[in-house]
């Protein structure tokens, strides 16, 4: 008689090896980081503010959250890119992306739309392969990048798809009726003064934070003799508070002629005699609008049709559009566009310099600021700004 063995002697349990402290790191760290990266495409991704083009609706050293969720999170167009990175590996000049796959992209469904009013994150558009040397007078050291990596850039839309935009003398007008300034929009003024000033007690207190004296005459339809004064840019409330202190003269928004074209506006074209104070009128894209093609209008939508429609063959010569070989002289637009300005509407490389904003280069839209760091004032509580942390952004 053969005697069993024990079952447990057939089936020796198996022995768990307990993983090592470097093991356990890394698969923390590498969850994490597939969370934190999965948390910054669907739902929202963390800001900070470079440039003084928003103020004072957003300051230099502002932190924000971007939802991604109002206006729907883009799929990846380049996939072969490291996570939590955007271009560049951080503190470096290395490409942080492989180019040799590109994805359609498509949008998930969102809150929202963008609409007038909404401070916006966007990818650049003309850092377009075919683009970004026209624009390295007003934007420097432009370089081409795929649609989801292209420089987040963030502005107010001020005109949405389907509107009648223009500006005239610094005021803006959509649809012909008037549009409501945002509170903290800055001008530039010329303040005329008796005597200078002090710096610190009279522009840094009152949150001006560029001024420069000035000793020209700047305007001749303002003033007619050399006037001393300092050129600030301010909200009107800060300047009309200032007009009443008694060693102010007077107090000048300073706005250029109608008609008087300034250099490097969009579009770079003799027909239109623009600048960034009177613009337009001009009808913002809008998918499925369709637009006779005439010499004024190639000149403003001729660089959207050919760049970013998905077009091929399409060629600008002599103030006209070809596709195919053919002109071509009506055109009907396959996706929305939007008319982007900084709120410091004198200090701002925006639409007006730029052009278009297309619907495929929409990040997200600015909900609140939950850190601001003042970059001036020494020692870490006195460089926080308390009075901004987690404020909605209107």
């Amino acid at each position: 008689m053969i005697k069993s063995e024990p079952q447990e002697l057939l089936n020796p349990p198996k022995t768990i090896r307990k993983k090592s402290a470097i093991r356990e790191w890394f698969d923390s760290i590498l969850f994490a980081v597939v969370v934190a990266a999965l948390i910054r495409w669907f739902f929202f991704e963390a800001f900070v503010i470079p440039s003084s083009s928003m103020e004072h609706t957003l300051l230099v050293g502002d932190y924000l959250f971007v939802s991604k969720l109002h206006y729907g999170t883009r799929t990846p167009v380049t996939p072969l890119q490291m996570a939590l990175t955007h271009q560049k590996i951080w503190n470096t000049e290395i490409p942080s992306f492989l180019d040799w796959i590109a994805l359609p992209q498509f949008r998930l469904p969102g809150f929202s739309e963008v609409k007038r009013g909404d401070v916006v994150v966007f990818n650049l558009p003309v850092e377009h392969p075919n683009l970004y040397k026209n624009y390295e007078a007003v934007l420097p050291n432009l370089k081409p990048y795929p649609i989801d990596l292209r420089t987040n850039y963030i502005k107010r839309c001020v005109a949405e798809a389907g509107d009648r935009f223009e500006i005239k003398n610094g005021q803006l007008f959509v649809n012909g009726n008037k549009s409501v300034n945002p509170p903290e929009m800055q001008n530039d003024y010329f303040m005329a003064v008796t005597t200078p000033v002090n710096e610190t007690n009279i522009f840094k207190k009152n949150g001006i934070t560029e001024f420069s004296p000035y000793t020209e005459t700047y305007n001749d339809t303002l003033i007619s003799n050399d006037e001393f004064g300092y050129m600030i840019k301010t909200t009107s409330e800060t300047a009309l508070k200032l007009k009443g202190l008694d060693f102010v003269k007077h107090m000048d928004m300073m706005v250029l002629p109608n008609a008087m074209r300034e250099s490097f506006i969009y579009p770079d074209s003799d027909r239109l005699n623009w600048n960034k104070d009177n613009y337009g009128p001009v009808i913002i894209p809008k998918k499925g609008m369709t637009v006779k093609l005439t010499p004024e209008n190639n000149a403003f939508y001729g660089a959207v049709i050919q760049n970013y429609e998905g077009n091929e063959n399409v060629v600008l010569k002599d103030g006209k559009i070809f596709q195919q070989g053919k002109q071509i002289d009506g055109y009907t637009f396959k996706q929305d566009y939007y008319f982007m300005m900084g709120d410091n509407r004198h200090n701002s490389a925006d639409s007006r310099y730029w052009g278009l904003v297309p619907k495929d280069h929409i990040v997200g839209k600015a909900v609140f600021v939950w850190m601001s760091i003042d970059p001036d004032p020494a020692g870490f509580l006195n460089k926080i700004r308390w009075s901004r942390l987690f404020r909605v952004i209107k």
